[in-house]
């Protein structure tokens, strides 16, 4: 707010300035344009079915009247009343709006957009978020072929089937009687056209007198989840002895 002011001195007061008269004061308004949205999501991936927040944050600008708005792959959606709230020199503000989504499977190609608009823009200002970023879809798991019985000293293979997870990284193992084999032959993740990824371990087994009954597991490990396990029990046919 800018005054004019109008001083005289003050004899009695051994000529010190007094203020005399004044304006009622104009206020100048510097108009802002806000900063281009953030779109941030969730510190932990959601799996299929479970809900996460994002946040659209955005800040320094004037005056307060803004309007924002979220959009999944260009549909718009509801989302909580945004919070406004002034800078910290009280001469601009700054927004953040939520919105919770479900998240399914086919999220792993969506996007996610925040778009503001404010009297200082010609046309609104969009920030983005790929879900992917945000969903875990955990493997299904297989093991073929089918247990039974079998010829003693026959090679065996056998193969685990991790299907359909994201993200990429996952970790295979397999276990005879609850300890570790060394299997080297397990394939690389390769995407599915739906995004999603998929890979094959095999394991090549003697099938020995000592190995009857024994179980075999294929362990699965994805995205820090608890380890998801398929098993078989080994049955060799032994001949009878003389």
């Amino acid at each position: 707010t800018y005054y004019c002011v109008k001083f005289r001195r003050s004899a009695s007061q051994g000529d010190a300035l007094q203020v005399y008269q004044r304006g009622k004061g104009t206020v100048v308004s510097v108009h802002a344009k806000p900063s281009a949205p953030v779109v941030s999501g969730p510190q932990q991936r959601a799996g299929t079915g479970e809900s996460a927040t994002f946040t659209c944050e955005t800040g320094g600008f004037f005056p307060k009247s803004i309007s924002v708005r979220w959009l999944k792959n260009q549909a718009p959606i509801s989302a909580q009343q945004p919070q406004i709230s002034p800078g910290q020199s009280n001469s601009s503000y700054s927004l953040s709006s939520r919105v919770t989504l479900t998240l399914q499977q086919e999220d792993v190609r969506s996007q996610l957009a925040c778009e503001v608009q404010h009297p200082t823009l010609p046309a609104p200002l969009r920030g983005t978020y790929q879900l992917r970023e945000a969903l875990r879809v955990s493997p299904s798991v297989r093991l073929l072929p089918e247990p039974s019985s079998v010829d003693v000293n026959r090679t065996l293979n056998f193969s685990c089937h991790v299907e359909g997870f994201y993200p990429r990284e996952v970790a295979v193992s397999w276990l005879e009687n609850g300890r570790e084999l060394k299997v080297e032959n397990t394939s690389r993740a390769v995407e599915t056209p739906r995004g999603l990824f998929k890979l094959s371990s095999l394991l090549e087994v003697q099938a020995t007198e000592e190995k009857n009954g024994s179980v075999l597991a294929c362990r699965v490990l994805h995205d820090g989840q608890e380890p998801v396990s398929r098993t078989l029990t080994l049955w060799i046919a032994v001949p009878a002895k003389e």
